[in-house]
């Protein structure tokens, strides 16, 4: 009798999946594990800890929520961008907002999911990200066809990011409440050099003091009011 020949099964997308809110994280890996090509192999509660976690467990896919403590999901993916070119990365967020979605894409993400509607397009949005294809949910395809429309109508490019990655990472610890002697002994850098940076955030944003630091930096989706 001759054997029966064996297939080999399909290899599974491995899937890093960061939110700071771990019942978020629970519902999104019971819709990702529960297909059959699909599988969360590792968790972050925060950016930092994404990025830590990508390098160790070299994961195919990461998905990231946007706004998260230490590092945002936007942060982990410009750094995950850089030193992970063959990572694909999506983008979770429980806001529908063309500044998050166009910063997604400007760091290295291939999709942007809302959490509202995850179970019905975050498998897909994977599927699609191995495939090297983008994922866009409708109201993103609108802001992108309006500000090509803009874009062209003025005859401009896209504005330059408004402040530096450096000060973006300060603007967000103080924005969450740490103070300048903390927020240099996390970035490993002088109390004067953080005082510095955030003399130069007020100067370039035109804000005045903590308050409207914060207040810029929760419209920024750097944290969550």
């Amino acid at each position: 009798m001759p054997d029966t020949p064996t297939t080999t099964p399909a290899r599974k997308t491995r899937i890093l999946l960061a939110d700071d809110h771990a019942l978020v994280r629970r519902g999104v890996r019971l819709i990702l594990d529960g297909e059959p090509d699909l599988q969360v192999v590792a968790e972050a509660g925060d950016g930092a800890e994404a990025i830590e976690m990508a390098r160790s467990e070299r994961p195919d896919l990461a998905v990231l929520d946007i706004a998260m403590p230490r590092l945002t999901g936007l942060q982990a993916a410009r750094e995950l961008s850089r030193t992970m070119p063959e990572l694909r990365i999506l983008m979770l967020t429980m806001y529908d907002n063309e500044q998050y979605f166009f910063e997604a894409l400007k760091a290295g993400a291939s999709g942007f999911v809302l959490k509202s509607v995850a179970d019905r397009d975050l498998v897909e949005a994977c599927r699609a990200a191995m495939r090297d294809e983008p994922f866009l949910y409708p109201g993103a395809v609108t802001a992108l066809i309006r500000n090509y429309l803009d874009r062209v109508r003025e005859g401009g490019d896209v504005p330059a990011r408004a402040i530096t990655e450096r000060e973006e990472e300060i603007l967000k610890l103080v924005a969450e409440g740490h103070s300048s002697k903390e927020i240099a002994g996390m970035l490993v850098i002088s109390v004067k050099t953080v005082e510095r940076h955030r003399a130069n955030l007020l100067q370039k944003l035109g804000l005045r003091d903590r308050l409207e630091l914060t207040r810029y930096a929760i419209r920024a989706g750097l944290i969550e009011p």
